[in-house]
């Protein structure tokens, strides 16, 4: 089933992230999690993968397992930095032949091993390329990234909102937002993007804090703003673990319980592959 058909059912859609182990670490780990994962009756689990496309097969492998096993609709990443178009419509024809039928397309982030970096001739740079690309030679239904406070490498909201409206226009059909913890922000940026008559559907990413090292390495990614309450919640209990993860818990649920009151179209929870966490908020917010 293409995920954006279950947009018309007037029900908030609840979906899951989660990412393929290090290639030294067998699937029997992911595969534990998306088990537990898929109790919770999703309507769609995402699967990433790493900078520069790696653990790609490992990608392929764990959305078969959640497609044909789970009976779970899978969404995979598919990045094009660093990759030349004959590969990405090898892994279009191994996914279509897994029968895996979403993909969330992206650039992707730059290798961190600078050497490994590929001749960029034959190579998609942007988003919207790739997604143009997909959608004149396959089927897929696609979805793209957007980011609530702007793109880190973009230079303003308008900028970053017109490149958004390109990977619409290039056939997006509907959209997952980057991490945000400040529910205006993400109100704000719904607004926004109806003013560029952006109108697919989104999905607004949610990330739970469950320790103070993600706070700095969040911020690094993807530059999330962290408002006071989270701010409070930070310093209150940054040498207490347990208490940490309680609070962070709870401050998550208490923005998505806030979206669906607000008629979100769907809530993407970023698990971290953290199934008791995820199955906490869950349950909490009552989504499922």
């Amino acid at each position: 089933m293409k995920i954006s058909n279950l947009f018309n059912n007037n029900t908030t859609v609840v979906s899951f992230e989660v990412f393929p182990p290090k290639q030294t670490i067998t699937l029997e780990s992911i595969f534990k999690t998306t088990e537990g994962l898929q109790t919770l009756h999703p309507d769609f689990i995402s699967i990433t993968y790493g900078a520069g496309g790696s653990a790609s097969d490992r990608t392929i492998e764990t959305a078969d397992k959640i497609k044909n096993t789970y009976g779970v609709e899978a969404l995979a990443h598919l990045t094009c930095i660093n990759s030349h178009k004959d590969e990405i419509d090898a892994m279009l024809n191994q996914l279509q032949s897994h029968k895996i039928e979403n993909i969330l397309a992206m650039r992707g982030d730059h290798p961190i091993d600078k050497t490994s970096c590929k001749d960029k001739t034959n190579a998609y740079q942007y988003a919207k390329d790739l997604i143009a690309h997909i959608k004149s030679k396959h089927d897929f239904c696609i979805a793209a990234a957007a980011y609530p406070e702007g793109h880190l490498e973009c230079p303003n909201l308008s900028t970053d909102t017109l490149h958004l409206k390109e990977k619409i226009d290039s056939g997006t059909d509907f959209l997952i937002t980057q991490i945000f913890f400040d529910n205006t922000v993400l109100y704000q940026f719904l607004n926004r993007i109806r003013q560029f008559n952006i109108t697919v559907p989104v999905c607004a990413g949610i990330m739970p804090l469950l320790n103070s090292r993600q706070v700095a390495r969040i911020q690094g990614l993807c530059g999330a703003s962290i408002p006071k309450p989270l701010k409070t919640i930070i310093e209150k209990y940054e040498n207490s673990p347990l208490d940490f993860e309680k609070a962070g818990i709870e401050y998550a649920c208490n923005q998505i319980i806030d979206l669906v009151a607000n008629k979100i179209d769907g809530i993407h929870l970023y698990t971290m592959n953290k199934l008791d966490q995820s199955k906490a908020i869950i349950e909490q917010t009552g989504l499922r």
